[in-house]
């Protein structure tokens, strides 16, 4: 018999569960980016999330710090990620019991003794407005991305950073808009349909522009799964269409040099630098 580490609840099938707090005095996506990176390195635990932002007071820590002990109560050591700057918050959430982690602390602790100076307790830096020229940058390439995806329109596609190819569905659309809002890119995607083929070369909208076209593909079973879900038993969906398609598109982008990779098992952020990578967007 398997006996639990402690703070571990231990299933009838062997598997262990933990909560996972993160929590944030600004929006939780910085606690939550690096408490997940940490957590999945620990694929035999299910962990119960719980993302709580805006704990900007002592008295938001005190309420966050009943609801842990409450789960504390069932057993279980809840894990907290935190990326809160104030001490008094930070003394308020350590009575909840939990495991804290804190994930700015020592390091920001580093920075002041190297840099010879304190660093500012104010709420959410990171994720505030802070370089306003960089906001509206990054508001611009959104706006940018929302009028070019799926093709529809053709305007002022030489000012983009990237074009996304790709037959319906392997995955255009949330890629452009992370390229986008992440890291203020302007991008567009195309959709590649029966009416691109049997040409040699890209499609005429985006030809002239093939230095900045970037393609994706995946593998039939996937895309057929994934058209399932928006238009079931129907052409559009079955593997042979699905297969037909995919090996059309790959052997577009050989014969054009057009850089792609396959997304059936990355995720955006993982395409997404993969893209910045191979198109040498990074700054």
């Amino acid at each position: 018999m398997t006996t639990p580490r402690p703070g571990l609840a231990l299933h009838g099938d062997g598997t262990s569960s933990r909560d996972a707090y993160f929590v944030s005095d600004s929006t939780g996506i910085t606690a939550e980016t690096l408490g997940n990176a940490l957590l999945a390195n620990f694929p035999a635990v299910t962990f119960r999330r719980h993302t709580v932002p805006f704990v900007d007071s002592v008295d938001g820590a005190d309420n966050v710090a009943a609801d842990i002990r409450a789960k504390r109560g069932d057993g279980e050591e809840p894990i907290i990620f935190t990326t809160v700057k104030s001490a008094q918050i930070l003394a308020a959430l350590a009575d909840a019991g939990g495991v804290m982690i804190d994930l700015l602390g020592g390091h920001l602790r580093e920075l002041e003794t190297s840099l010879g100076s304190t660093a500012s307790e104010q709420l959410g830096q990171f994720h505030g407005v802070g370089d306003m020229e960089r906001y509206f940058a990054r508001m611009r390439a959104v706006e940018y991305a929302i009028e070019h995806d799926d093709g529809q329109s053709m305007r002022a596609l030489d000012i983009a950073d990237v074009i996304i190819i790709a037959p319906s569905r392997c995955g255009k659309t949330p890629t452009t808009m992370y390229l986008a809002l992440q890291y203020g890119l302007l991008v567009a995607n195309y959709p590649l349909t029966d009416d691109d083929y049997p040409a040699d070369g890209l499609p005429r909208t985006v030809a002239k522009y093939a230095s900045k076209c970037f393609g994706l593909t995946t593998t039939p079973l996937r895309l057929s799964q994934v058209r399932h879900e928006r238009r079931p038993d129907s052409t559009y969906s079955s593997l042979a269409q699905c297969t037909l398609e995919i090996r059309r598109a790959e052997d577009l982008y050989r014969r054009n040099r057009v850089p792609f990779l396959n997304s059936s098992t990355k995720s955006v952020e993982e395409m997404s630098a993969v893209i910045m990578q191979s198109m040498r967007l990074r700054s």
